[in-house]
C-alpha cells in the first residue's frame, strides 16, 4: 500500500507556504495569462501525489483529494493586476507593470497548504475535496469558464476566501446573504456638433451635456433607489476633446455600478438611458449607452456561512459578521449554482487592495490553510449526516 503523504511539522509547512507565496508574488501573471503559475501549481500538487483533473481549461486547474460522495470544493484565484509594485519587498514583482496587489498569491498559498493537509489525511476523508485554482477573477471570466469545464459537477458545497487588510491577522469574517456586490460597467457616448470654443452657439456642446450627465447619474442612488438599499454609480473616465479652443464632437464617459439587490440592478440600465436621453434631447446632442454586465452579488447560503463561522471560532479565529461590501467577486457565479460561502481572512496592513504598496501578513498563511482543510473535512461530514443539498449537475 502506498504510504500517505506526510507533513513533518507546522514549521515545515509554513516554510513551504511562505516560499510558494513569495514565488508567486515575484512572478505575477494577468488574467488568462497564468501559464507559469499553473505550471508551478501542477508541479507542487503532483509532487505531493495529488491528482489533477483533465479539463478543458487554458489556465488554472482543479485537483482532487479523496474519493466518492459527497464532494466539496475549495477555491483560490491565481491572477494578478496591471499595477507597478512599490512595496520594496525583497521578493517584489520581477515583471514590470504587473503585481499581486489583491492577495491572490496569499489565497493560492493558503489553498495549496489546505491541499497538502487534506492529502496527509486523505484516508480519513468521508468523500472528495476538489481543489480549484481559478484563473481570471479580476476580469470576471474565470468562474464561468470553470463551470463550463464541468470541473465542479457533483459538488454540493463550495468555499472561497479573500484576504482582508481591514481585519487584523487572527480575524475571520463573513455573513449570510450578499457579501460582495454585483458589478457592471457602462460606456456612454455623447455626440454633439463641434465648434470654435468662442462660438458655442454654432454647435451642440457635448462637453456640457456630459457634465450634466455625470451629475444627474447620482440621482439613481439618491432619488431613484430606496434609502435602505446600497447602490453606487461612479463615473471613472471622461474622454473628449483634443485642444483648448475647440468644442469636440464626441465625449465618452466610462464607469461602474455596484449594488447587492438584483432587482435594482436590472432597472439601472433603463434609468441611465432615461437620464442620458433626456439631457441629450435638451442639449441638442445624442447619447448612447453600452452596458457591460459583470459578476452578480456574492450571496452566501445561511447554512454554510453559519457553518464556516462556527468552524472558524473552533479554530481560534476572532469571528466577525461583516457588513455587505461594494467590491466585486466572480465567486458569485459559483454560488448561483452551488450552495456555499465566501469568507474573509484578516491579514492586516496599511494599504488597501489594488494599491501598489499592498501586502499581506505571512503569519496568517498556516492558520488559514489549517482552517480550510478542517472546513472541508467538516463539510464532508456534515453532508454525510445531513445531506439536504442537491449537487451541481453536469452541463449538457
Amino acid at each position: 500500500m502506498t504510504e500517505p503523504f506526510a507533513i513533518e511539522s507546522n514549521k515545515e509547512l509554513t516554510e513551504k507556504l511562505v516560499q510558494a507565496r513569495r514565488e508567486l508574488h515575484r512572478h505575477p501573471e494577468l488574467a488568462e495569462e497564468e501559464y507559469e503559475t499553473t505550471g508551478k501549481l501542477r508541479q507542487w500538487l503532483t509532487g505531493a501525489g495529488i491528482s489533477i483533473l483533465d479539463l478543458p481549461l487554458k489556465t488554472g486547474l482543479i485537483a482532487e483529494i479523496g474519493s466518492g460522495e459527497p464532494k466539496v470544493a475549495l477555491r483560490a484565484d491565481i491572477d494578478a493586476l496591471p499595477i507597478a509594485e512599490e512595496t520594496g519587498l525583497p521578493f517584489s514583482s520581477a515583471i514590470p507593470g504587473k503585481m499581486h496587489a489583491c492577495g491572490h498569491d496569499f489565497h493560492t498559498a493558503v489553498i495549496l497548504g489546505a491541499a497538502y493537509l487534506l492529502k496527509s489525511r486523505e484516508r480519513e476523508l468521508q468523500g472528495t475535496v476538489r481543489i480549484l485554482f481559478q484563473p481570471a477573477e479580476e476580469t470576471g471570466a474565470g468562474a464561468p469558464a470553470v463551470l463550463a469545464s464541468g470541473g465542479l459537477s457533483g459538488v454540493s458545497a463550495i468555499f472561497g476566501l479573500h484576504s482582508n487588510p481591514d481585519l487584523p491577522s487572527g480575524s475571520f469574517g463573513t455573513r449570510t446573504g450578499a457579501l460582495t456586490a454585483g458589478v457592471d460597467c457602462f460606456v456612454i457616448a455623447i455626440r454633439g456638433t463641434g465648434a470654435h470654443a468662442a462660438q458655442p452657439e454654432r454647435g451642440e456642446d457635448s462637453i456640457l451635456a456630459a457634465a450634466h450627465i455625470v451629475t444627474a447619474l447620482q440621482s439613481i442612488a439618491s432619488r431613484l433607489t430606496p434609502a435602505g438599499e446600497s447602490v453606487v454609480v461612479s463615473v471613472t473616465q471622461i474622454n473628449g476633446g483634443t485642444t483648448w479652443n475647440v468644442l469636440p464632437e464626441l465625449v465618452e464617459l466610462k464607469g461602474t455600478v455596484r449594488t447587492h439587490n438584483e432587482q435594482i440592478r436590472s432597472r439601472i440600465p433603463g434609468q441611465i438611458r432615461q437620464i442620458i436621453n433626456g439631457i441629450a434631447a435638451a442639449s441638442g446632442t445624442s447619447a448612447e449607452l453600452k452596458w457591460i454586465p459583470g459578476p452578480p452579488a456574492t450571496v452566501n447560503s445561511g447554512r454554510w456561512a453559519d457553518f464556516a463561522k462556527q468552524q472558524a471560532a473552533e479554530f481560534g479565529y476572532s469571528v466577525h459578521d461583516l457588513a455587505p461590501q461594494m467590491i466585486g467577486e466572480d465567486f458569485a457565479y459559483y454560488l448561483r449554482e452551488i450552495s456555499g460561502a465566501f469568507v474573509n481572512i484578516g491579514t492586516g496592513g496599511t494599504y488597501s487592495q489594488h494599491h501598489p504598496k499592498f501586502d499581506t501578513d505571512e503569519s496568517a498563511l498556516l492558520p488559514a490553510a489549517q482552517y480550510f482543510a478542517g472546513l472541508a473535512e467538516a463539510a464532508l461530514k456534515e453532508l454525510v449526516h445531513f445531506p439536504g443539498i442537491t449537487p451541481l449537475r453536469p452541463r449538457a
